[in-house]
């Protein structure tokens, strides 16, 4: 039996009916799909951290995967529904930029309205699009059904504004805050990339929410109990961390907070 998988970020949370019904409308089609719970406990409305997380975690899946995103506050409005594929993965969703770091890590895009009610539900929910539009589109995907078989192509998508890591003229960087993660870990927009290929990261300071930190270290257990530091996060991104506790509480700075790395001395 060839099973084919599908995976569903929401937040819709766990204690209602919503995610059970959006499993039942996908395995109604594609009764033999394996479904993976990504996460349903994105902040309610928060595209941007829906964003985060489904990029971070679609590349782990084998190519093939159709990956149903639903953080949807415009839904029944005049926003659109999409599919989108990004190389070898397909992505069902809102046009509200949910995709946006999707569009960012592939150069491989095709996007496409969803306006074939073929491929629908009976009776379209104003309030429930999940249920009613992405989950049987993902089924079909996974039967076979071709994007174009969908729709037409758009070029005109949503793309959420990303900040960029800024560079002053003295060498300083300022970087932004991206993600606050379930740890407290403060996630920001520097890679490594916009770092001076001569420049050692054990020797910068970095200044956030009114405090100095010096250096980079290796893993979380290099600090002490409520110390804060910095570590290259498993995504690739600068993260401020603390050791057993939470860095967004210790700092009471959240998403947008300006981080600045100051020139090595």
């Amino acid at each position: 039996m060839n099973h084919k998988i599908a995976t569903l970020l929401t937040d819709f949370g766990t204690r209602d009916y919503f995610v059970a019904a959006m499993k039942g409308a996908l395995l109604s089609v594609a009764p033999n799909a394996v479904i993976v719970d990504v996460t349903h406990d994105i902040p309610p409305h928060d595209i941007h951290a829906g964003a985060w997380t489904l990029a971070n975690s679609y590349h782990s899946f084998p190519p093939g995967t159709v990956h149903v995103g639903v953080v949807d506050p415009g839904v029944g409005s005049a926003r659109r529904a999409i599919a989108v594929r990004a190389g070898d993965h397909i992505f069902v969703g809102p046009d509200n930029g949910l995709f946006t770091r999707i569009y960012e890590c592939d150069a491989r895009i095709e996007v496409v309205e969803l306006t074939n009610t073929k491929f629908f539900r009976n009776d379209v929910s104003h309030t429930f699009h999940g249920r009613d539009v992405f989950a049987p589109v993902a089924g079909a995907l996974l039967n076979g059904v071709k994007l174009s078989d969908l729709g037409e192509e758009l070029s005109d998508y949503v793309r959420l504004a990303l900040p960029c890591v800024e560079r002053a003229d003295d060498g300083a960087l300022t970087a932004r805050v991206i993600h606050v993660d379930h740890f407290g870990n403060l996630i920001t927009n520097l890679t490594r990339v916009d770092l001076p290929h001569d420049r050692d990261d054990k020797h910068l300071t970095f200044e956030i929410g009114g405090r100095r930190i010096a250096g980079v270290r290796e893993t979380f257990s290099d600090g002490v109990s409520n110390e804060l530091f910095v570590v290259w996060g498993s995504a690739g991104n600068l993260e401020i961390v603390a050791a057993r506790a939470s860095a967004a509480r210790l700092l009471g700075v959240e998403r947008g907070a300006l981080l600045t790395i100051l020139k090595a001395t």
